[in-house]
């Protein structure tokens, strides 16, 4: 679940059921077709396309949630009450176990083999449901001292609370497993409408439960929003697109089937082992709980660190059906090529955006966030660590590349031993820095441990030959980083000509002509120094309005 991060399974779909769509379908609208097949382009497209709009929402989710509860005690238990949760899931379903089933499916459809497929989706669905229902219910029963012994800085009331919300959102473990599941079905038939979908309802839902239940239910109707959200959308929706699809959800108890057996091998080391990517949040919320509202502050600048990072991610999400379908094929040249065109593109972006993240860092967390109890000491702080964290954006976007290339060859035990050795060796550093610096100490640990995840997976890869390091687009990545610097220069010379912006109008002024000047900087000095990104962003607008269906 990825705290309340808005993740969601992956999704996908049916040749046949494609067909009509291409027939009747016209213009980009075809792209949101629930049945329409798509292209890597499309799919990518159409998925960064949702990415934002539900970041947007998001957006708005977390600026309702500052608006009623600002960093107070109340936020800090409604952030806790999702980490026992998340660690449920990832150490009984292995996080991102779901899109091992992409591997196993696509090889099964590669093969004309889709009923046996089917017949493993429906063991392994059985067997994790059996499991991971054990697991919500023993959690359930601990959660109470989990909640004091993680956050052991919590008050008794702050325990109470957190005990109580984390027990509405077990639960919701049961339904992202299984509508990951589903949606496996439909992303290897590459319909990626239901993906675009199922997050922009789950983050209605918590919307819904904040605003509706406030005043009868406090803080802990977001988390019943949370959990009427991935009913609703990654499970109902996920349910619907394979039923439509011909395919019926079935119990099975065919515990030796090779199907489930081939998974729970793939998935193994991933529930077994840890990464970086998800004990990030979780080490940050254990040492954060020592400081009254720490928590809230640095969720908050994670989340609008992430709103960016999730939208160049999610060209990972749309990546995945493809390589493997490149390596089941045998075409491990195309493989490693593909993969680093993708991390070369993802890096320039990431450093442009990051240059705008830390240039404007304090006029987006006043728009955002400085409303209701949400005081301006609190969003000062934010912004810095908003700052902070977006120095290690390139990291981020590239390892989610990187870690899915391990997957999609059917290795999963190279990044789990990797990501276990570098949380443990990472464990003293967050320690030490938070005693050294406080806080901001937990930002430093942070960049510092997902510089080490990312490089280790990297150099992983090129040691094995999958994706060499040198195929990466060296001078685009230099051209990139020019362009990130000198617009980051100008916006930090514009911040010292202007002064601090008070009030929601001056500080969209100061966000709007901030980014204008961080385009027009951007845009000239990647001409000049003749890099490939205008032209592929022109590229990609064009193939927009006139990609064929």
């Amino acid at each position: 679940m990825s705290s309340d991060l808005s993740s969601a399974p992956d999704s996908m779909e049916d040749d046949a059921s494609s067909a009509p769509v291409q027939a009747t379908a016209a213009g980009p609208l075809r792209w949101l077709r629930l049945s329409h097949k798509h292209s890597a382009f499309s799919a990518t497209l159409l998925l960064m396309s949702s990415t934002g709009l539900s970041l947007a929402i998001g957006l708005v989710r977390d600026a309702i949630i500052a608006k009623l509860y600002g960093v107070s005690g109340a936020a800090d238990a409604y952030r806790a009450a999702f980490v026992l949760p998340d660690m449920i899931n990832y150490f009984l379903v292995g996080g991102v176990a779901s899109i091992t089933f992409v591997t196993i499916l696509s090889r099964y459809r590669e093969q004309g083999r889709e009923r046996e497929g089917e017949d493993a989706l429906a063991s392994i669905l059985t067997m994790m449901l059996v499991v991971l229902g054990a697991g919500v219910l023993v959690a359930a029963y601990y959660a109470r001292g989990y909640v004091a012994w993680w956050f052991n800085g919590f008050s008794p009331e702050k325990i109470t609370l957190a005990t109580h919300m984390t027990r509405i959102l077990l639960p919701v473990q049961l339904f992202f497993f299984a509508g990951g599941v589903l949606s496996s079905v439909l992303l290897v038939r590459k319909q990626f409408a239901y993906q675009a979908i199922t997050p922009l309802i789950y983050n209605l839902g918590i919307i819904f439960g904040g605003v509706a239940f406030a005043r009868s239910l406090g803080v802990t109707g977001l988390a019943v929003g949370a959990l009427l959200g991935v009913i609703a959308g990654p499970f109902l929706l996920n349910l619907y697109g394979v039923w439509r699809i011909g395919f019926r959800l079935r119990f099975s108890l065919h515990w030796a089937h090779p199907g489930l057996v081939e998974w729970v091998k793939l998935s193994l080391p991933l529930m077994l082992g840890v990464s970086l990517v998800s004990f990030d949040a979780w080490i940050i919320a254990h040492f954060a709980s020592h400081g009254s509202g720490d928590i809230a502050r640095l969720y908050n600048a994670k989340r609008l660190f992430t709103a960016p990072a999730s939208l160049i991610m999610s060209a990972g999400v749309a990546s995945m059906p493809f390589f493997a379908s490149l390596i089941q094929g045998g075409k491990q040249e195309e493989f490693a090529r593909t993969v680093n065109s993708t991390v070369s593109r993802l890096i320039a972006l990431s450093l442009l955006v990051s240059a705008w993240m830390i240039g404007l860092a304090l006029p987006l967390t006043n728009l955002l966030l400085r409303h209701g109890a949400l005081k301006s000491a609190d969003a000062t702080l934010i912004a810095v660590y908003l700052s902070g964290f977006s120095v290690s954006l390139l990291f981020w976007s590239s390892q989610n590349i990187y870690g899915r290339a391990f997957y999609a060859a059917g290795n999963t035990l190279t990044p789990m031993v990797a990501g276990t050795l570098i949380v443990l060796a990472s464990l003293p550093m967050y320690w030490w820095l938070y005693r050294a610096h406080g806080s901001l100490g937990l930002v430093l640990a942070s960049n510092i441990g997902i510089l080490a995840h990312t490089l280790t997976l990297a150099l992983l890869l090129d040691r094995s030959g999958l994706a060499p390091l040198r195929g990466l687009d060296w001078a685009e990545i230099f051209r990139a980083l020019v362009a990130a610097l000198a617009s980051l220069a100008a916006l930090l010379g514009l911040r010292h000509l202007m002064t601090a912006p008070l009030g929601f109008i001056a500080n969209f002024v100061a966000l709007l002509s901030g980014t204008v000047l961080w385009l027009a900087i951007s845009w000239l000095v990647l001409r000049l120094t003749h890099s490939h990104l205008p032209q592929l962003l022109l590229e990609l607008r064009r193939r927009k309005q006139s990609a064929p269906a």
